[in-house]
């Protein structure tokens, strides 16, 4: 009973840093609507800064540990003002997940610039003044500044109600989460006032790295393990309510200690299975309330585009395209030639993201969980089973396909932001699978000695593959876009209240674009699979799944060719970077963050809007800026 009393008390301990970081992400999105996802990298920032400072002031003047935190909270404040002010101020009238992918850039960008400044490894803070020993309780030692932490997420809870209730300020910032155009109206200057929560989110987030000195080692990894934490927290808690966001760091922090604990063989799943039962029973969360800006899909996809059937010049102009891809073997050696392959199947992955997304207004932030799947059946089914190269490759598919029938009929009972964090669950949830049932899937140690067969082992023969599969995968997702089913997908995004009116089944069409977008990112991951010659549970985690959005919304989200473009820029940048210099994630940040700002329409986008007005079509028709 003891052990278990300090196991809670632990969790209450980890609850509060949570708490810091999830309050301020909860806060930015309910004013900004923007998915912060460099908060982890404020939360990592606010840890290091901490420790550089605590160096030099711990000792040095009174209270100079304490001290160093407060000015490392008051430090990342001061670039989360400078990033709003300079970047994201400039996006906000873009689409709302292009500051999704302009925030994936700082992460990158900070991942990189972290290393550079405090080395690559493990720091260890200094233990707080007078706070170095344990106390007792129930005889188990129990460290006595872990008492702080536990006091200190209550008390930022009173000092943030404080702040929004009877602050002139305060009540402005509840204004604009509940309707930010009527404040707007009212003459408010929304300008300052995103800043000002922007900053406030940031402070917290560098606050709650920097308590965490004494508590736990500062490493470059922080950013992405709170980052999912914080957002399973803001969901459940409900969207911008900080009351909740509390209430839900407190119940994670206490499951997660005792998981370890009680059921260690699942531990890593129990967050997101919370996630997941709350999403779909209240989807608006613990506290929350029922929100219709987020419910309204954050892909903004414009109703008036068009989308048309390819002209005859630009199918020969995919076919001039095709046939110099046939050729690349000829005159390409092996490595380019897997490069090349790779590009090829991270298309079709995008391109799977993007019929989901573009056509079916569906944002995922899951979708790594298809390709995945379908990576670890065409493994299992070769390594354990000894299927064939083919018969593993038709599994891949069905696998992903039948997962996406089972997350797709929970999925399509929401929507908008709502939607994608379920997505997100779902992903997490497999995720957690394939890393701690270690019999079957060798954990993280992954399954290796997936080759292809050997009629197919010449890296030639095997591009050949990857060329059939996947630029037949594109083909039959584009046929599908101006099919019936297409037309009628297409429909229940743009006009909902229409398409129920006139007796469409707007579920069963959603279905079955889980279903198609599931089964082709699932061919794309069994072919990954035996490009590689292995899996591990890289393949399904959050870093694929957001990669995935930044090539689809890098291409243009707007456009069919778009994901294709995307993913070759996405994967031409990443390979030659990281054969030229160790700071290529830092140059393609740079290069995204660029991108977002100067083509807000996607590189496709970009391009066709500018080129349209110059060119006429091959058969005559008068050019348009509809968006293919």
């Amino acid at each position: 009973m003891d052990f278990l009393v300090v196991q809670v008390l632990n969790g209450l301990a980890s609850a509060s840093a949570l708490f810091l970081v999830a309050s301020g992400l909860s806060i930015i999105f309910g004013v900004t609507r923007i998915v912060n996802f460099a908060h982890g990298s404020f939360y990592m920032l606010g840890a290091y800064i901490a420790y550089s400072l605590s160096e030099r002031l711990t000792g040095a003047v009174p209270g100079g540990f304490w001290a160093a935190l407060l000015l490392a909270a008051l430090a990342v404040a001061a670039l989360g003002g400078l990033i709003e002010i300079t970047l994201l101020r400039r996006i906000y009238r873009a689409p709302e997940l292009f500051q999704l992918l302009a925030t994936f850039g700082l992460v990158l960008i900070v991942e990189d610039l972290v290393p550079m400044i405090w080395g690559p490894q493990d720091l260890l803070g200094p233990r707080a003044p007078g706070l170095e020993g344990a106390i007792d309780i129930l005889g188990t030692p129990f460290p006595a500044y872990d008492l702080v932490l536990i006091a200190l997420g209550p008390l930022v809870l009173l000092g943030l109600t404080v702040l929004f209730r009877w602050t002139r300020w305060g009540v402005l910032v509840r204004a604009a989460t509940e309707d930010r155009e009527m404040v707007a109206a009212l003459g408010v200057r929304q300008g300052w006032l995103f800043t000002g929560v922007f900053v406030l989110g940031a402070f917290l987030a560098g606050l709650g790295g920097a308590v965490q000195l004494p508590h736990a080692s500062v490493n470059h990894a922080m950013d992405l393990q709170i980052i999912v934490e914080a957002f399973v927290v803001v969901v459940v808690g409900g969207l911008g309510s900080v009351p909740g966001a509390y209430l839900a760091a407190v119940l994670l922090g206490v499951l997660n200690a005792l998981g370890i604990v009680v059921l260690p063989g699942v531990s890593l799943v129990l967050a997101f299975v919370v996630m997941a039962i709350v999403l779909v029973v209240r989807p608006w969360g613990l506290l929350g309330r029922p929100d219709a800006a987020a419910a309204r899909s954050p892909t903004v996809v414009d109703e008036t585009a068009s989308l048309r059937p390819m002209t005859r010049g630009r199918r020969d102009t995919v076919f001039v395209l095709a046939l110099i891809l046939a050729l690349i073997p000829a005159f390409a050696g092996p490595y380019v030639v897997g490069v090349i392959s790779e590009m090829l199947i991270l298309a079709l992955f995008a391109t799977s993201l993007h019929f989901l997304m573009g056509i079916g207004g569906m944002a995922s932030f899951g979708h790594a969980a298809y390709f995945g799947l379908g990576a670890y059946a065409a493994a299992l089914a070769t390594t354990h089973l000894g299927a064939p190269m083919p018969l593993a490759l038709a599994l891949a598919p069905l696998t992903a396909g039948a997962g996406a029938i089972v997350f797709g009929a929970f999925c399509v009972r929401l929507s908008g932001v709502y939607l994608a964090m379920l997505t997100l669950a779902f992903a997490q949830i497999v995720w957690s699978v394939a890393f701690q049932w270690y019999d079957v899937t060798g954990g993280d140690n992954g399954i290796l000695g997936v080759w292809p067969a050997a009629w197919a082992s010449s890296p030639k023969v095997f591009y050949y593959v990857v060329l059939v599969l996947t630029g037949s995968g594109i083909v039959a997702l584009r046929r599908c876009v101006f099919a019936p089913f297409g037309m009628g997908l297409r429909a229940c995004r743009d006009a909902p209240m229409r398409a129920d009116a006139i007796g469409v089944d707007r579920a069963r069409f959603q279905r079955r674009a889980f279903l198609l977008a599931g089964a082709f990112a699932g061919l794309a991951g069994g072919v990954y699979a035996f490009l590689k010659g292995s899996v591990f549970p890289d393949v399904l985690a959050i870093p694929l799944s957001i990669e995935g959005l930044v090539m689809v919304l890098l291409g243009g989200v707007q456009t069919l060719s778009g994901p294709v473009v995307g993913a070759g820029v996405y994967d031409l940048l990443q390979v030659s970077l990281s054969t030229w210099t160790d700071a290529w994630r830092l140059i393609v940040g740079l290069v995204i963050v660029a991108l977002v700002v100067a083509f807000p329409r996607g590189i496709v986008g970009y391009a066709r809007e500018r080129l349209a007005p110059l060119l006429e079509t091959a058969d005559g028709e008068p050019p348009t800026t509809g968006k293919r």
